[in-house]
């Protein structure tokens, strides 16, 4: 079974337990959900690169000042 013939299967299902109507309503939400999911992840990934950037540019400094004490 291919990810297009599980979502329409998906679909389908979700069409006939709660109608027409609520579907577009449903979607709608859905779709509101995974906007913010994907704001919050992508925040969540900025803060982590940040982060880790910091971490990898202190952890150069310190080795470089090592270095230039002659501490390798």
């Amino acid at each position: 079974m291919g990810l297009g013939t599980e979502i329409l299967f998906v679909l389908m299902l979700g069409l006939l337990v709660v109608g027409p109507k609520q579907m577009h309503a449903l979607l709608k939400h859905v779709a509101r959900a995974k906007a913010q999911f994907e704001k919050v992840s992508d925040g969540f990934k900025s803060q982590l690169t940040a982060e880790f950037d910091a971490a990898h540019h202190h952890e150069s400094k310190t080795q470089t000042s090592h270095e230039l004490a002659g501490d390798q």
